[in-house]
């Protein structure tokens, strides 16, 4: 099991491989569909001018990204009427969804990673070799397990979009994932496709 700290390096990125298991600590930000599209209309493509505080969310984010993770995930969070914020359960979301997106966000943003299930598409992968970066899966249906790996909710970002969509900042510990798509190119997804594609040719044939 390797330990990886949030900000990761080049180096410790392109040190990773397909099927690396890492449990990963430090800060990271959740963001799922809503998130994605607001980043990329807004701040990548400009198909929208920056309204409200979009400006001043932009900018908190940038040092947190810069080096770090986005994990595709809805939290249930308790605490919202005081603002002390407790996750209780943290499950990955399917990241797929995010494919027309997330390789223009880690561009911009110099992001090293993502955090989901099921995999991503050709874009992202691509990615992934230029930023350099990685695709953690994690565990499905583990979403109470994961969430005693959130040490503290140190805030969050567009709570307006609604709880599961909004950005948590959240301080990490030991969260264990696996490496499905790395910076050299390979995807595991990729492979269990072709494998189970040439399977059911082969039934049907």
């Amino acid at each position: 099991m390797r330990e990886i700290t949030i900000p990761i390096s080049d180096d410790a990125v392109r040190s990773l491989k397909v099927g690396d298991s890492v449990n990963l600590s430090g800060i990271m930000i959740t963001g799922r569909d809503t998130v994605h599209k607001w980043m990329s209309d807004t701040f990548i493509r400009k198909t929208r001018q920056p309204a409200g505080d979009d400006l001043d969310v932009y900018e908190a984010l940038k040092p947190i990204l810069d080096g770090g993770l986005i994990y595709h995930c809805g939290p249930v969070v308790a605490g919202l009427a005081t603002k002390e914020y407790k996750f209780m359960a943290a499950g990955p979301t399917t990241s797929i969804r995010e494919e027309p997106y997330q390789g223009e966000v880690m561009e911009h943003f110099n992001l090293k990673g993502v955090i989901g299930k099921g995999g991503m598409g050709p874009k992202t992968l691509a990615a992934c070799q230029s930023v350099p970066g990685i695709y953690f899966h994690a565990i499905g249906g583990a979403a109470s397990l994961i969430a005693l790996t959130v040490q503290k909710v140190l805030g969050v970002y567009k709570l307006d979009f609604g709880v599961p969509e909004a950005m948590w900042v959240i301080d990490v510990k030991d969260f264990p994932v696996v490496v499905t798509m790395d910076a050299h190119g390979e995807s595991l997804h990729e492979k269990v496709e072709a494998s189970s594609k040439a399977v059911l040719e082969k039934l049907i044939s």
